[in-house]
C-alpha cells in the first residue's frame, strides 16, 4: 500500500506539473546554453517534461546536469523509457572534511547532553553540551549548546557569552530576555537606486551566474555593489553576508508595498519565511526545484492557482510579488489551524500534517521542566527542526521592525497552551 501511494503521489506531482508547463516551452539550444548549475537542472526537467522534447536530445541533454534528483529521474524515463545514466556530481561548494567531522562529533555530544537532562541528570548533560560548544565551528549551533549549558547549570556566565555572540538566533534572543536587555543588532538598509542595470532579478540563470562569480573568488563587497539596488536587496544583502562571514546580521524589508494590506503579523511572517527561504533572492531554485524567494514546489504552485482560478507558468513564481500574493494565500490556508509562528513555520517546511502528528503527540509542547525547548531540540526531522527556530527569531526581529514590539520569551511560553496555539489540540 506504502508502495503504491507512492507511485500515485509521484505521478500526481508529474502530471500536475506537466499540465503547468504548457505555457512556455524550451529549446534544446536555450538549455544548453546554460551555465551548469541547480538552475540549469530545472529547466533541464522542464525540457524534459515537454512532449515536444525528443528521445536523443534527451540523451543528450541529462549529461548537463549537475544533479539527479527525483523529478529529473522520472521526467527522464518518461521522455525515454530508460532509467537516467549516472551523472557526475557537480557541486560549486563542499562542506571541508574537518568541518563535517567536528559537527558530527558535536551533534553526537548535543545530542547525549539531552538524554541526559532527560533523565534529570543536568550535571553530566552539562559536561556534553560544554564539549559541543567547544567541538561547533558555526555560531548558531555554539549558542545553542551555550543556552543548554545554561539550562542545565543556570550559571548566567553562559547568558554572558551569548549576549557576546553576533548571530541572531532564539539562543540570543533569549538570552537578552533572560537579563531583560536588548536584541543583537540588525540591519535593515534603504537603497535610493531602483534597478540593477542588465539584471533581471526573475531570471535564475542570471542569479546562477552571480554565483558562480561568487564561487570564483571575486571580492563579494564589489559584487554585492554591483547589486545594490530596491529590487535586487536580497542578492545585495546575501553578498554581504557572505562577505563578512555573517558577523552582520541583515533583516531586509522589500516588496511593502505588495504587503500594505495586511496586518504587521502577516508581514513579519511572510518576512520571516522569505529570509529564510531564499534570503529575499527572487529566482531562487532548491535542489528538490522550490522555486522562487518563498520557495514554492511546483504542485503547490499548481494547487493554488488551481484555487485562485488562475493559469500560471512555473517562472512567474520568480517575481517577488506573484511570490508574496501565493505565500498569503497559502497562509490563510495553514492559519485556520495553526496560529503560533513556530507552528505555521514547521507546517510551511514540512507539512501541516506532519506538524498535527508532532504537536498532537502528548510528549510534545506540553507543561513541564525544560518545556517548550526540549519539545523544539527532540523532533526527528532535523530540517523543520531547524527551519522552525529560524523562522522564529526571524518573526521576532520582524515584528519590533514593523513597529508591534515582542519579546521572544510570551511566544515560547504560549507554545504549551492549545487554546493559543493550534486546532489541533483543542
Amino acid at each position: 500500500m506504502k508502495v503504491k501511494f507512492l507511485l500515485l503521489s509521484t505521478l500526481l506531482a508529474f502530471s500536475l506539473s506537466t499540465s503547468v508547463l504548457q505555457a512556455k516551452t524550451f529549446t534544446y539550444s536555450q538549455i544548453h546554453k546554460m551555465p551548469k548549475s541547480i538552475e540549469k537542472d530545472y529547466y533541464i526537467w522542464r525540457f524534459l517534461s515537454q512532449t515536444t522534447t525528443t528521445a536523443p536530445e534527451a540523451k543528450s541533454i541529462i549529461h548537463e546536469a549537475s544533479a539527479l534528483n527525483e523529478k529529473l529521474r522520472t521526467a527522464y524515463k518518461t521522455r525515454t523509457g530508460l532509467n537516467p545514466p549516472a551523472i557526475k556530481l557537480y557541486h560549486a561548494e563542499t562542506t571541508p572534511e574537518k568541518v563535517w567531522r567536528s559537527r558530527s562529533k558535536a551533534n553526537k555530544h548535543f545530542k547525549q547532553g539531552l538524554a541526559f537532562l532527560k533523565q534529570h541528570k543536568p550535571e553530566q548533560a552539562a559536561g556534553h553540551f560544554d564539549i559541543a560548544s567547544k567541538t561547533y565551528i558555526d555560531r548558531y549551533n555554539i549558542d545553542k549548546s551555550l543556552f543548554w549549558l545554561y539550562m542545565s547549570t543556570k550559571n548566567e556566565t553562559y547568558i554572558k557569552l551569548l549576549r557576546d555572540s553576533c548571530d541572531v538566533n532564539i539562543y540570543t534572543l533569549m538570552a537578552a530576555d533572560t537579563i531583560n536587555g536588548r536584541y543583537p543588532k540588525t540591519i535593515t538598509e534603504s537603497i535610493w537606486k531602483s534597478r540593477t542595470f542588465g539584471f533581471d532579478i526573475e531570471d535564475p540563470i542570471d542569479w546562477a551566474k552571480v554565483k558562480q562569480k561568487m564561487n570564483a573568488g571575486v571580492d563579494l563587497n564589489d559584487l554585492a555593489d554591483d547589486h545594490r539596488s530596491q529590487e535586487c536587496i536580497g542578492i545585495y544583502t546575501y553578498l554581504k553576508a557572505r562577505a563578512c562571514n555573517y558577523t552582520d546580521s541583515y533583516f531586509p524589508m522589500p516588496y511593502r508595498d505588495a504587503m500594505k494590506h495586511m496586518s504587521p503579523q502577516r508581514q513579519a511572517l511572510i518576512y520571516a519565511l522569505a529570509r529564510q527561504e531564499s534570503r529575499f533572492v527572487p529566482a531562487s531554485v532548491s535542489r528538490s526545484f522550490a522555486l522562487g524567494m518563498m520557495q514554492f514546489m511546483p504542485f503547490l504552485i499548481e494547487h493554488v492557482a488551481k484555487e485562485k482560478g488562475e493559469k500560471i507558468d512555473l517562472d512567474e513564481i520568480f517575481n517577488p510579488y506573484k511570490a508574496i500574493e501565493y505565500a498569503d494565500f497559502h497562509l490563510d490556508y495553514l492559519t485556520k489551524y495553526l496560529h503560533h509562528p513556530l507552528f505555521i513555520a514547521y507546517a510551511y517546511n514540512g507539512g501541516i500534517g506532519f506538524t498535527r502528528r508532532y504537536i498532537k503527540d502528548g510528549r510534545n509542547f506540553r507543561k513541564g521542566h525544560y518545556e517548550p525547548y526540549m519539545s523544539m531540540e527532540m523532533m526527528e526531522n532535523e530540517q523543520a527542526k531547524e527551519y522552525g527556530k529560524k523562522v522564529l527569531a526571524n518573526y521576532v526581529i520582524y515584528l519590533n521592525k514593523l513597529g508591534v514590539i515582542t519579546r521572544i520569551f510570551p511566544l515560547l511560553k504560549t507554545l504549551a497552551t492549545p487554546s493559543k496555539t493550534d486546532k489541533f489540540r483543542q
